[in-house]
C-alpha cells in the first residue's frame, strides 16, 4: 500500500465542505498537511524501532546477569518496563495517525460531487454515494460472483464508469483508495478456501480485483491503493453465532486528495 498517498485529514472538513468549491491553494494545503503528517509517521516509527533495539539490548544484559539479585536487576526491571510502555504509547501514537489518514473522510469539490452522485444514481442497486466522506459503497453481493473475488459482468460497466470519472478533468488531482469488508460468515467450500484461506484474504483480494478492473480501463496505478479488513470493520451487527449480513459485505472507495504529484 502506498500510505503516502493517502490523505483524510480532519481540517479537510473545515476546508472542503464549506467552500463546496476547492481552489488550488486549499488542495496544495491539504498536501502540505499530509506530508507533515507522514513525516511525523516516520519519525515515531524510528523511534519505535530505537525502543525495540534498546529493550532487545537490556532483555539480553539481564539474561546475562542470571539468577544474580540485588539492585543493578531491579533497576534493569524498571528500565525495561518503562521501555515496553513507551513502546506501547508509540504504537497507539502511530496507529492513530494511520488511521487518520483513512478514516474520517472529507467532502469533495462540488464537481466531483456531481460527477460521484449521478454515477450512484445511475446505479442504485449497486453503489452508494457519501458526500460527507467523499466515499463510494459497492454492495459485494452485486459485485461480486458468490464467494468469489472476480467482479460480475453485470457490475463491469459500472466499475469502467468509475474510471472514466477518475480521468476526466475535474478528478486529474485526486487518488483511490480500495477497501475491502466482508461479514463473519466462515469460508467453508474447499475451492473457496484454497484461494481466500480468510475472511481478510478475500476482502483485500477482492479490493485488488477491483483495482485490477480500474487499471485495465487506463486509472493510472499509482493513484491508487487497496487494502481490506475482513470481518472486523461491519457497520451493521451481524447475526448470532457466525450469521453474517450482507450490508458487511462491501467494498469502499475513498476519493482523495493527490499527495505526491
Amino acid at each position: 500500500m502506498k500510505t503516502g498517498k493517502i490523505l483524510l485529514v480532519t481540517m479537510a472538513a473545515i476546508l472542503l465542505g464549506a467552500a463546496g468549491c476547492v481552489s488550488q491553494a486549499q488542495l496544495d494545503d491539504l498536501k502540505a498537511q499530509n506530508r507533515i503528517q507522514q513525516d511525523r509517521i516516520s519519525q515515531l516509527e524510528s523511534q519505535l524501532s530505537d525502543c525495540n533495539l534498546t529493550l532487545d539490548q537490556k532483555n539480553k544484559e539481564l539474561q546475562a546477569l542470571g539468577g544474580k539479585s540485588g539492585a543493578d536487576i531491579q533497576a534493569k526491571n524498571a528500565y525495561i518496563a518503562a521501555l515496553e510502555a513507551d513502546i506501547e504509547q508509540k504504537k497507539a501514537m502511530i496507529a492513530r495517525l494511520q488511521e487518520q489518514l483513512l478514516q474520517g473522510g472529507a467532502p469533495l469539490p462540488m464537481e466531483m460531487n456531481v460527477l460521484l452522485k449521478d454515477f450512484a444514481a445511475r446505479n442504485p442497486d449497486l453503489v452508494t454515494f457519501d458526500e460527507a466522506t467523499g466515499s463510494l459503497k459497492f454492495k459485494s453481493d452485486l459485485l461480486f460472483n458468490p464467494g468469489s473475488d472476480e467482479v460480475s459482468s453485470a457490475a463491469t460497466q459500472a466499475v469502467k464508469a468509475l474510471a472514466d470519472i477518475m480521468n476526466s478533468p475535474e478528478a486529474k488531482q485526486f487518488d483511490m483508495v480500495i477497501v475491502g469488508h466482508t461479514d463473519d460468515l466462515r469460508i467453508s467450500r474447499a475451492e473457496t478456501k484454497q484461494k481466500h484461506p480468510t475472511n481478510w484474504h478475500l476482502s483485500v483480494h477482492r479490493a485488488i480485483s477491483v483495482l485490477n478492473l480500474l487499471a485495465q480501463d487506463q486509472l493510472a496505478e499509482d493513484r491508487m491503493c487497496a487494502k481490506g479488513y475482513g470481518e472486523f470493520r461491519p457497520i451493521e451487527p451481524n447475526k448470532p453465532n457466525k450469521g453474517g449480513n450482507a450490508a458487511n459485505r462491501r467494498v469502499e472507495i475513498f476519493i482523495i486528495p493527490s499527495a505526491g504529484r
